[in-house]
């Protein structure tokens, strides 16, 4: 199956979101010209793709046509929100639907800040049910399929934002992180995915409620310049002092790093392909300047992937057995499927081992920043092995069947969740198949400055590849 994408002769043509925004204060398009093209481009690839949750055009439109600006920086451009943040007037599913839908009364905490950047949102994008799986196989709606080949999955749980941003619909669009969620998407679709520190970004109540806060808010874009624009943006309205400010981050620096390489996790190797591909990325960062340091073993504890599971597996149980507290008397938790059940059994048959692996996941904070300080970065496969054909992380199929293949491929991304570090996915390589592989740097928590001015050097020298480019 060849890919799938919008890009065309109209309003938003291939422009970034800097560039669009750029186009929409220059005169050259206005937000309804942009807005009208988003909505066109989504019709045409949605029936495809199937990343739309929840469609709010009229909303977009009625933005994009008020007689004065709105304000921010990105004023007018299109995007979409994620389908577990609150926005007034939208319902929030989770990907699931173990309750009837219903309007949210107020915009949550981040919405209210990511819409305070001038971002114009088309609705809300489909995600795996409460995130728990990086494949997005809704049981009633289907599959989000990956732009680039529709046979294979476009990964999770921010997939719809993923799709839609890689098929150029948006140039821009939410996406949130609690395993891989930012990076992972962004890996398989050929996107920029920064998952950004502890507390860079704010957070709905439910997520500021975990025990560990893993759950983090970003975006997914085409170009590292539009990254580096919504964090300057956001940080302009909404600071945490106690991370260093990023600022204003516009190209690379002339810093040379030391970077450690890994492509092995706790117990799981990276692919042979996959591997080659990263050990090709350290190449060119030698080429650069930069100084690389292959590691055999992977700086993470081996009781890790034990304890992040169980963690997960708890998230769910809470989800589960208080589901009508928290979402309503329709809540029915037979219409969950099988990996948010299994999970919920594992955390119930391993209840005990929680408060251990609840303290040493939050400790891990501190072995990382022991190994950073004798590393300026790490560079890993985003993801283990090459992205999956739809229905091989099925979630009605076999718990132990999906989790099994589940922590096979997401075995890198989960460290920085539990550690607080920043993280970012950059889609520097492809596959045989011809589908993006995305590459990962981590640093230490507040050293998001230093990931992005790295972004901007590889992806001088590497430029990613184009879904839309001639085959």
């Amino acid at each position: 199956m060849g890919p799938v994408h919008a890009f065309g002769d109209d309003a938003l043509g291939d422009l970034d979101a800097v560039a669009l925004t750029e186009a929409i204060k220059a005169g050259k398009v206005s937000r309804a010209d942009v807005v009208e093209a988003a909505i066109a481009r989504l019709e045409a690839v949605n029936p495809k793709l199937n990343g739309l949750a929840y469609p709010a055009f009229e909303r977009a439109r009625a933005r994009a046509s008020a007689a004065r600006p709105h304000g921010g920086f990105f004023d007018g451009v299109p995007t979409f929100i994620k389908d577990n943040v609150d926005v007034a007037g939208m319902p929030t599913m989770q990907g699931t639907d173990a309750w009837d839908p219903h309007p949210a009364a107020a915009d949550g905490e981040f919405a209210r800040l990511y819409l305070s950047t001038g971002l114009n949102p088309l609705g809300k994008t489909q995600l795996s049910e409460f995130g728990f799986s990086a494949a997005a196989e809704h049981p009633r709606l289907g599959p989000v399929r990956n732009p680039w080949n529709t046979d294979y999955t476009a990964g999770a749980s921010s997939s719809g934002s993923a799709a839609f941003g890689a098929a150029g619909v948006v140039p821009i669009a939410h996406a949130n992180d609690g395993g891989g969620s930012i990076r992972i998407p962004a890996a398989v679709n050929g996107l920029v995915g920064l998952k950004p520190s502890r507390g860079r970004l704010p957070l709905d109540k439910d997520f500021r409620q975990m025990p560990v806060r893993i759950v983090y808010n970003g975006v997914v874009t085409r170009s590292v310049r539009d990254t580096a624009a919504f964090y300057r943006e956001t940080e302009r309205t909404w600071r945490n002092r106690k991370l260093p400010a990023i600022g204003e981050v516009t190209g690379p620096s002339k810093r040379r790093l030391k970077i450690a390489v890994v492509t092995r996790s706790v117990g799981r190797d990276a692919s042979p392909e996959v591997r080659e591909l990263t050990l090709k990325t350290a190449a060119l960062l030698e080429e650069l300047g930069h100084r690389t340091e292959y590691i055999e073993t992977p700086p993470v504890p081996a009781y890790f992937a034990d304890d992040f599971l169980l963690y997960w597996a708890f998230l769910a149980t809470a989800l589960v057995r208080r589901g009508r507290h928290m979402f309503g008397p329709s809540f029915d938790r037979s219409k969950l499927d099988n990996l948010t059940l299994g999970l919920d059994r594992h955390a119930t048959r391993h209840l005990h081992r929680l408060p251990l692996a609840v303290a040493r996941l939050a400790a891990s904070s501190r072995r990382s920043a022991r190994f950073f300080r004798g590393y300026d970065a790490l560079l890993t496969p985003t993801v283990a092995h090459e992205t999956p054909r739809v229905g091989h992380l099925d979630p009605t199929a076999d718990y132990e069947q999906v989790i099994d293949r589940l922590m096979d491929w997401v075995a890198f991304t989960p460290l920085q969740n539990a550690t607080g570090d920043p993280a970012i996915s950059l889609p520097l390589t492809r596959t045989a198949a011809g589908l993006p592989q995305g590459m990962m740097f981590a640093a230490e928590r507040g050293a998001e400055a230093r990931l992005l001015e790295l972004a901007y050097e590889l992806e001088e020298a590497r430029p990613w590849a184009r879904i839309q480019a001639p085959r």
